[in-house]
């Protein structure tokens, strides 16, 4: 299906999503052959920086890409090389959905550094790097591009458009709670993920690391994973918890914490009701793709079946 094709089931969310990309963009995902890639744009700047660590898994497949990179960092310095000096730290989100000071690279440095890592991947990882320098200027031009790109790409991952309408009207609801937190005095990165643990646990009886494990995932996005019926559930929770606390206006992280785990009650009492009408757990570790792609199968089952009928 072409991304043109698909139409937004709400009109209002462009203009939502809109709003949302400028922020989203600062720190992000990239994907390269389906392998994440940990990205930050500086505003200031303009241009991107990577996660080196993420680039040196996806070029060598190691499975210890921390350690590659320390002994590449050791050998450049050897030879005398100041490209490691040069490298910088930024705050990315790890698997634990905590950020941590991780080494960065724009694309120039990138460049040179590729040079100094043996892989098949190298030609093919340098023409996608300047593919997105290159949709970054696009964007700034023309800011509908990161919707369209972004609808594409989920599409492309084999999303259903009842999964993509879902997952932007929560983007929409997650930035009205951080948006609410922020006004409380709230800061980005611990307490947005301790808050953000609080609410997942009280609905779902898991922290987001524990729901990352039973889904399978180590560094991608929960909620890219979550069915239609937990983004539902997750997105009752944060909106309630923004509601809750726009009602309360808490002065301090601890009452904040405390409305978050009301927040979360809310979707639970929801999520236990279904789950007694239908006799079915909602929390699994079913994806939303694999979802999508059962759902396709069956559909072409029953095709095949009224078609044979027919006959």
């Amino acid at each position: 299906m072409n991304c043109k094709a698909f139409v937004l089931r709400d009109p209002s969310q462009k203009n939502q999503i809109l709003n949302y990309y400028p922020m989203k963009q600062k720190n992000t995902i990239k994907l390269f052959e389906d392998k994440n890639v940990r990205t930050v744009w500086d505003n200031t700047k303009e241009k991107w920086y990577f996660s080196i660590i993420d680039v040196i898994e996806v070029l060598t497949n190691s499975d210890r890409p921390r350690k590659y990179w320390g002994d590449l960092k050791a050998k450049l310095n050897k030879e005398g090389s100041e490209l490691s000096e040069k490298i910088g730290q930024l705050k990315l989100q790890a698997g634990d959905g905590k950020r941590y000071k991780t080494d960065v690279a724009d694309a120039e440095q990138l460049f040179r550094l590729i040079q100094s890592i043996p892989s098949p991947k190298a030609e093919p990882f340098k023409v996608w790097l300047s593919q997105i320098a290159s949709e970054r200027l696009d964007e700034m031009q023309d800011p509908e591009l990161s919707i369209e790109r972004a609808l594409k790409q989920y599409l492309q991952l084999g999303y259903s458009e009842n999964w993509i309408n879902q997952r932007l009207k929560s983007i929409e609801i997650r930035k009205e709670l951080t948006n609410e937190w922020k006004n409380r005095g709230l800061k980005e990165g611990d307490h947005f993920a301790t808050l953000t643990d609080i609410i997942t646990k009280a609905w779902s009886d898991k922290t987001t690391k524990e729901y990352k494990i039973l889904k399978g995932l180590k560094k991608e996005n929960l909620r890219d994973n979550m069915t239609n019926t937990e983004l539902i559930l997750n997105m009752l929770a944060e909106a309630s918890t923004k509601d809750i606390s726009q009602a309360i206006q808490p002065n301090s992280f601890e009452e904040s914490k405390n409305i978050a785990q009301q927040g979360g009650h809310v979707a639970k009492v929801a999520l236990k009701e279904l789950e007694s009408k239908t006799g079915k757990k909602i929390v699994t570790a079913l994806t939303a793709k694999r979802n999508s792609q059962q759902i396709k199968l069956l559909n072409k089952s029953s095709k095949k079946t009224n078609i044979g009928k027919k006959k």
